[in-house]
């Protein structure tokens, strides 16, 4: 009679903190590669807003042009308008979007099945937007003023231009006109925008990889970047529509929209449903390269940071 097999270890687990620093430094790798496709998604939502369609004269009309366009006018440094808020929204949005995703899932799992590895679709969901919900926040001051520094073109105007001379010079100036709460405007709507796409990312991703398993596509590089480009489609489909009306929330001076609601309502009236897919295609092409990157770049800084922690 065989012997009985020994029990099995639990799994060990970074320390929030460790996931934490873990999801911030991958998802600065992969914005520092996607970030002029950024810009170029922000303009061309932000190109006719609140115009009919025949009433607009495109200055940007696809992603590639729009590189081109502004590359020749604005220079190198015109792609990476608004890096440095870019660095810390990341640290902010995906150090608690990948970083407390799986403290979420795990405690959620073991107060409903018993387990914290029973987890459901239902439990991964719940893990996902509410880590993406918390990064939001976390980020929102960040991205506010990033948006604002992207949409600014001293060439080609789109949208409302707001001129900073740095992050510190657009949160000094924001908070001495509106004060601690004028950090946060817009900020329903990057929770509306970040918790639709949190909620999808990771459960695609890991779901996929459970596909590919099957399929006996060996654990590594390769089935790191199926499942995440598999996912980064899922997010952009998902996202797009919130991501329009997060651009124009954040981007608006004065009150142009009263809401996010208000803002939904006015650029469907006025442009037609398929505003809210504008910059999609420029939208696919930064978020699918930039969740590739970083569920990639991911799964090296984890082993990084539980070689810090010794685990």
């Amino acid at each position: 009679m065989s012997s009985a097999a020994p029990p099995q270890q639990p799994q060990k687990q970074l320390s929030s903190f460790g996931g934490f620093t873990a999801g911030a430094m991958a998802a600065c790798i992969a914005v520092t590669v996607t970030n002029p496709i950024e810009i170029v998604k922000t303009r061309l939502q932000l190109q006719g807003e609140l115009h009919a369609r025949g009433e607009v004269q495109k200055v940007y009309t696809g992603l590639f042009q729009a590189l081109r366009v502004i590359l020749k006018n604005e220079g190198i440094r015109g792609w990476q308008r608004g890096l440095g808020c870019a660095y810390f929204y990341q640290v902010g949005l995906n150090g608690c979007r990948l970083g407390f995703y799986e403290p979420i899932r795990r405690a959620t799992a073991s107060a409903i099945n018993g387990s914290p590895e029973a987890s459901t679709l239902g439990i991964n969901v719940f893990a996902g937007a509410s880590s993406g919900i918390m990064g939001a926040i976390a980020g929102s001051p960040f991205f506010l003023v990033k948006t604002r520094m992207q949409s600014y073109s001293p060439v080609f105007q789109v949208g409302t231009q707001t001129h900073y001379k740095s992050m510190w010079d657009g949160l000094a100036s924001i908070y001495k006109a509106e004060g601690f709460s004028g950090l946060y405007r817009g900020c329903g709507s990057a929770v509306l925008r970040t918790g639709s796409g949190s909620s999808v990312q990771l459960p695609i991703y890991n779901s996929t990889k459970g596909v590919l398993d099957t399929y006996k596509v060996a654990e590594g590089t390769s089935q790191h970047l199926l499942a995440s480009a598999v996912s980064g489609v899922g997010v952009c489909v998902v996202m797009n529509p919130w991501d329009v009306i997060m651009t124009r929330m954040y981007n608006q001076r004065g009150n142009l929209y009263k809401g996010v609601f208000d803002c939904f309502l006015k650029t469907v009236s006025i442009e037609g449903p398929l505003a809210l897919y504008k910059g999609f295609f420029a939208h696919l092409m930064r978020i699918g390269p930039h969740t590739v990157l970083t569920l990639t770049f991911m799964e090296q800084t984890r082993r990084l940071m539980m070689w810090v922690e010794g685990i």
